[in-house]
């Protein structure tokens, strides 16, 4: 479930089970219900599943101006794709290795398959003749931190997340 504020801005993906809770205590509504989706039944009522929930009451939400870097946050980024080869990316490499001096950051991590990440093992790009299609950079934006924490964005969703992540 997308959870939204009550200005229509995105927060967060909710699980199933808290969305229902914030529809069941009043705190939330529900903006766009999922057409084909499931439907929870108990004693006295029936609940449709919605897509995306809106807050009664407006959240004020702390800025904060770095994206954390996460495993999917960087799958996301990468769009699950090897930035190497082009395969499907299971791991994540860093460009300049860590015993190199390499840090753990946006602008140093890549998406990669293990056969890419094994070949280039502790080298440097310049050392095997490789080179990146791409510089890698920090993504931006609000919508960033939502699609990190979640594989199966609805497509429902897009409207209130504004740019596509790229």
């Amino acid at each position: 479930m997308l959870l939204l504020n009550a200005t229509f801005e995105p927060l967060t993906a909710l699980p199933l089970r808290r969305a229902v809770v914030l529809l069941l205590c009043g705190k939330a509504e529900v903006v766009h219900g999922d057409p084909a989706g499931l439907i929870l039944h108990a004693a006295t009522m029936t609940v449709p599943v919605p897509s995306v929930i809106r807050l009664s009451t407006y959240v004020r939400v702390p800025y904060r101006a770095q994206v954390p870097l996460t495993r999917a946050g960087l799958m996301h980024r990468d769009r699950y794709r090897c930035v190497y080869c082009g395969g499907r990316a299971e791991t994540i490499d860093h460009v300049v290795p860590r015993s190199k001096g390499g840090e753990h950051s946006w602008q140093n991590c890549v998406a990669c398959c293990t056969k890419c990440n094994h070949r280039k093992a502790d080298s440097l790009l310049s050392e095997i003749g490789w080179r990146l299609p791409v510089v890698p950079r920090a993504p931006h934006g609000p919508h960033w931190r939502l699609l990190a924490h979640t594989t199966d964005a609805d497509p429902l969703w897009r409207q209130y997340l504004g740019a596509p992540a790229a």
